[in-house]
């Protein structure tokens, strides 16, 4: 199960109480106060793992609580603080509060923390309010109340690439021969229910991360087919690739296509729809597809933006879509790392 969007309860832990005790032995008159401090509570914090792929495990439990912290004591012994709690999350979570609808912040680093419920101060023990004047003080604080809040969480994946078009343009086929991923692969409409990550190695030194993401249809922006859900995973990618269906047996019009799936990107988001991308036109290993290759590639010049003609079934084409691909990335890291 491929989950990416989860609403969980966090609890930081309660301070420890401060201690009311006196010093009492025996030739010792007058000991004064010895009451010590109550421990502080434990936080909570969120950590990106990269062994974590998605948020299914927040899916079974949903409650989560640090440890409080102990009382504490008379001779002037302190309360143990309570242990931090560290909840493992995918890279590229986002993490809002779901009351406020604040957004707290994003992991997106192996390694990476995020403090979501801090834990509350310990109490003070009477010792600590000993003066001048009130040399046998009968008060010590309780310890305050950890933070609590329900979070909602959002899994949008880190990838460089994303494929993207109309269910059976052939995206699985495509990535599954391009890295070592395995998605689904059949012959039906929404063959692909979840997001894949593959690892792409276009030669030594040169890498790139691709995903192979759900079909889209028009609509999807609201929600039709499995719509938004999945789109929002094309929100981090630096570079698109839209893949078209030549198949004169599925009765669409290739340019149509292209034009649907725009119309999709703007609806969602206007910065989506201007990312980066390459036109590539699939199956060309199908009889009569020429003509609709070439509307196509038409398209693509009329946009001014790249084309290439594979099929990811025999792989012709692939490894130079894959090359370019790779250059516009590089092309692309520069030009940030310049501005």
């Amino acid at each position: 199960m491929f989950i990416d969007e989860i609403d969980i309860f966090v609890k930081a832990g309660d301070g420890g109480a401060g201690c009311v005790s006196f010093r009492r032995e025996k030739f010792v008159p007058r000991g004064g106060p010895d009451g010590g401090d109550g421990g502080d509570g434990g936080s909570i914090w969120l950590e990106a793992d990269r062994a974590v792929a998605t948020l299914l495990d927040y899916h079974y439990q949903r409650h989560y609580a640090a440890e409080r912290g102990q009382h504490g004591k008379g001779g002037n012994k302190h309360g143990g603080s309570g242990a931090d709690l560290v909840l493992k999350i995918p890279s590229g979570t986002i993490v809002t509060d779901r009351a406020t609808c604040l957004r707290l912040g994003e992991v997106l680093t192996h390694g990476q923390r995020l403090l979501v419920a801090r834990g509350a101060r310990g109490g003070r023990g009477n010792a600590r309010f000993v003066s001048a004047t009130n040399r046998a003080p009968r008060r010590a604080d309780l310890g305050r109340a950890g933070e609590e809040r329900w979070l909602h969480l959002e899994l949008k994946l880190l990838a460089d690439v994303g494929v993207i078009g109309f269910p059976n343009a052939g995206k699985s086929t495509l990535v599954s021969r391009v890295s070592a991923a395995t998605p689904k692969i059949a012959d039906y409409p929404f063959t692909t229910l979840v997001p894949t990550l593959g690892l792409v190695r276009v030669e030594e030194g040169r890498s790139f991360v691709i995903a192979d993401l759900p079909g889209l249809i028009p609509g999807a922006a609201e929600g039709k087919g499995l719509g938004i859900r999945f789109l929002r995973h094309t929100e981090r990618t630096r570079l698109l690739i839209h893949l078209v269906d030549l198949d004169p047996g599925t009765g669409r019009d290739p340019v149509e296509d292209v034009h649907a799936i725009q119309e999709e990107l703007n609806a969602f988001s206007p910065e989506l729809a201007h990312r980066p991308r390459v036109l590539v036109a699939n199956k060309t290993d199908l009889p009569e597809t020429e003509a609709r290759r070439r509307q196509v590639e038409e398209l693509a010049r009329a946009r001014s933006v790249p084309f290439f003609a594979v099929s990811a079934v025999t792989g012709q084409g692939l490894p130079e879509l894959m090359r370019e691909v790779a250059a516009r990335l590089e092309k692309e890291r520069w030009a940030r790392a310049a501005s």
